[in-house]
């Protein structure tokens, strides 16, 4: 189990250290995901992996602070999303009304 562990946190560690070269080129803003990912989350699931049972209690809970951390921010992400889409939805209606009225005119 913990060997799984360690193999997330290096595949981890390699997929974001790739996806942080690419947006730091593209000059993206969004480059700091993937620096938690490299300074954080990975180091800490490799070093719980390697450190088996005896893996003290603050690790777990560090990660799983960043567990919620992470479920907080998407679930904020979502709800921006979820308005964003109803303005739209508001702003195609009242131009669809303001197009039926100006046709039956």
């Amino acid at each position: 189990m913990f060997n799984v562990l360690q193999i997330v946190g290096i595949f981890v560690l390699i997929y974001h250290t790739y996806r942080a070269m690419v947006r730091w080129k593209a000059h993206s803003s969004a480059v700091w995901i993937n620096l938690i990912h490299i300074i954080l989350v990975a180091p800490l699931l490799i070093y719980i992996g390697n450190s088996a049972y005896d893996t003290p209690r603050w690790a777990y809970e560090l990660l799983a602070m960043l567990a919620f951390a992470a479920l907080g921010y998407h679930i904020y992400s979502m709800v921006l999303m979820i308005q964003e889409m109803h303005q739209e939805e508001k702003k195609y209606s009242v131009a669809k009304r303001a197009e039926e009225t100006k046709d039956s005119s």
